[in-house]
């Protein structure tokens, strides 16, 4: 059974190689993250755990029983007013499983009991039909559009959910 895992050091070989294998078909519904974030992969890790040391993120691997990451879910820009922005991907062997649903609604749980958060916000493409239902079937209302800068240059919308 996978398990939801706050984000920590150990982990680093574990995401490298998630991005790596999902690389082209993420790149098929976000923007791609280009090689610098390969090459520069070790810093950037370093990175986001102190930003989520700093109390400012929360991140979360889905890590398989084998030790293998099936999706990454992440808290970003947590405010003052507890509110933060959710990012997600999973793995392409696991779409369409229901996956990302049940973990979006467990990170939602999580998001309110261990992170005091109140509301959550998504993005997502107009052209990206299955994290629009992911979000809608996680109890995420549509909330407006989204800015193309905030999506990689395309068109969007934000999602809601009051936790």
């Amino acid at each position: 059974m996978p398990e939801l895992q706050p984000l920590r050091a150990e982990h680093a070989p574990a995401v490298l190689a998630f991005e790596v294998a999902n690389r082209a078909y993420f790149a098929g519904t976000i923007s791609d993250r280009g090689d610098a974030y390969f090459d520069e992969f070790t810093a950037r890790f370093d990175a986001l755990l102190a930003e989520q040391e700093a109390g400012v993120c929360a991140f979360y691997v889905l890590v398989a029983e084998d030790g293998s990451v099936l999706g990454r879910f992440n808290l970003v820009d947590i405010t003052e007013e507890h509110m933060a922005v959710l990012g997600y991907r999973v793995a392409q062997h696991v779409t369409g499983r229901g996956v990302a649903t049940s973990t979006v609604e467990e990170l939602c749980r999580l998001a309110a009991s261990q992170h005091s958060l109140r509301t959550i916000r998504a993005a997502t493409s107009h052209g990206n039909i299955a994290s629009q239902r992911v979000l809608t079937k996680a109890g995420f209302s549509p909330d407006g559009p989204a800015h193309p800068s905030d999506l990689g240059g395309k068109q969007g919308t934000w999602y809601q959910r009051d936790l």
